[in-house]
């Protein structure tokens, strides 16, 4: 008999079996590198920590099997496997489009397949629609300059419209002259109208800067693509347009779904949670309420760090200003950007998304009352939205985002540097410093203890 009572060869069957799981959990992985090739002149870009590991990550059949037959989507297992071990980069753009809502998990395959065809069909006509005002959307190509003054006049030289607009005559000189003769206005424009073509070269400066170390964006086919969405965004969300940032949080929607309508729209379901973030005023910009949430959240949790960023006059928290605005996009790798949106959406994640959604395709997320009194299984829910749930959201009208329990968490972390930082110039080189170098996954469960542990501290208040 074994020691414990047990038969030897049964007690060595279990111990090799827990020998085998301890080392598949140790499983090294596969590196993501080449789903987002950085071209070769590149060499300062950080490498990916994001990998594949079986077990972990969810894989293709994980994926497909958590359907049942008809097209019923099993998201609590779904969520769990994110969690733990993001997704697959072959399935990302499927998997994100109902993390973000676009999709009910109750829904069937038939029903999704005809509400994708109704919204290429509606983004086919916003597109249209502004090719009707400006003839460059859907040409392949963009602009990186004025067309248009405040005023609504056009900026008429054809040397410098040739510039701004890209074109090689030579190549297509029938086009271009067209191109030109329409891009030209003719009359009284309407305010709004005025207001989106003054957009349109800031979107294309935003544009050739956005993620050029990526191999896919050599292609000017990609660039045109990003402009167009960006574009026709720009005139679908009239009240906030577009703002520099919008570009950071598109790029990865083109690359991971390849039809243009589908990427709008998995845009277009993001910004609809952030979108509070570039709501401008005379006097402020939106994301300064996640700034005021973020200083607060660090009072409770670390109050001697606080009192030192305000003594140092940085109580406005301005210096994480870039990380809440476009999540990260600039502090981690693109591989592993992509990975903490995924795991932060499924923490967060709300089965009723799509309820809410659903009442006004074309309204900002802002949930109800009502909404809150769940009647569907916890397991259903995201891990930070049921503790969410748990707490009944005491202590803020509504739940904070997860996004600023993670700079809370990269401050927490750098706190002992921060602490010792004799100006704010300090305290922004130690959290550049941090760009290429913060681990996902930690950030995550780091900002998941600092929610819980706020939460009872705000409790006890």
């Amino acid at each position: 008999m074994g020691l414990d009572g047990d038969h030897p060869v049964r007690s060595s069957h279990a111990f090799f079996g827990r020998r085998k799981r301890r080392m598949m959990w140790r499983d090294p992985g596969i590196s993501t590198e080449s789903f987002y090739q950085v071209r070769s002149e590149c060499t300062d870009v950080p490498k990916t920590k994001f990998k594949i590991r079986a077990g972990k990550t969810l894989s293709v059949r994980k994926w497909q099997s958590a359907f049942s037959p008809e097209g019923y989507l099993d998201i609590g297992k779904t969520l769990s496997r994110i969690h733990h071990g993001g997704v697959h980069p072959t399935i990302r753009g499927e998997v994100w489009e109902f993390l973000l809502g676009c999709y009910d998990t109750t829904s069937t395959f038939d029903e999704r397949q005809q509400l994708r065809q109704r919204r290429r069909v509606r983004y086919a006509q916003l597109k249209d629609e502004c090719r009707q005002m400006f003839p460059m959307v859907g040409s392949g190509r963009f602009i990186t300059a004025p067309v248009i003054t405040e005023d609504g006049k056009p900026i008429q030289d054809p040397i410098v419209l040739q510039q701004r607009y890209d074109l090689v005559k030579e190549n297509d000189a029938a086009n271009y002259n067209e191109l030109l003769r329409e891009a030209v206005p003719r009359g009284p424009q309407d305010e709004r109208i005025i207001q989106w073509k003054l957009t349109l070269h800031q979107i294309g400066l935003d544009v050739k800067r956005t993620d050029r170390t990526l191999v896919y964006f050599e292609k000017q086919e990609n660039l045109s693509k990003l402009w167009d969405i960006l574009a026709v965004y720009s005139w679908f969300d009239k009240d906030v347009g577009y703002c520099q940032g919008m570009s950071d949080l598109c790029s990865p929607m083109i690359i991971l779904l390849e039809d243009e309508a589908d990427a709008f729209w998995c845009f277009e379901h993001l910004m609809r949670r952030l979108r509070g973030n570039f709501t401008c005023t005379a006097n402020s910009v939106g994301v300064e309420t996640q700034l005021s949430h973020l200083a607060a959240v660090t009072e409770v949790i670390d109050p001697k760090l606080h009192q030192h960023l305000e003594n140092l006059g940085g109580g406005d928290y301005l210096f994480a200003f870039r990380m809440l605005m476009v999540l990260f996009r600039r502090e981690f790798s693109f591989g592993d950007s992509l990975y903490l949106w995924e795991m932060m959406w499924a923490l967060e994640y709300d089965p009723d998304l799509c309820s809410l959604y659903a009442a006004d395709p074309e309204a900002p997320i802002e949930k109800s009352d009502e909404s809150k009194g769940k009647s569907k299984s916890k397991k259903q829910f995201g891990k930070y939205e049921r503790e969410n749930l748990k707490s009944g959201g005491k202590g803020a009208e509504t739940p904070l985002p997860i996004s600023v329990f993670l700079v809370a968490s990269v401050l927490k972390d750098k706190s002992s540097k921060l602490i010792e930082a004799r100006g704010l110039d300090d305290v922004v080189k130690i959290l550049n410093d941090t760009n290429g170098n913060i681990d996902a996954k930690k950030t995550c469960i780091g900002a998941l203890k600092l929610h819980k542990k706020y939460l009872k501290k705000v409790k006890k208040q």
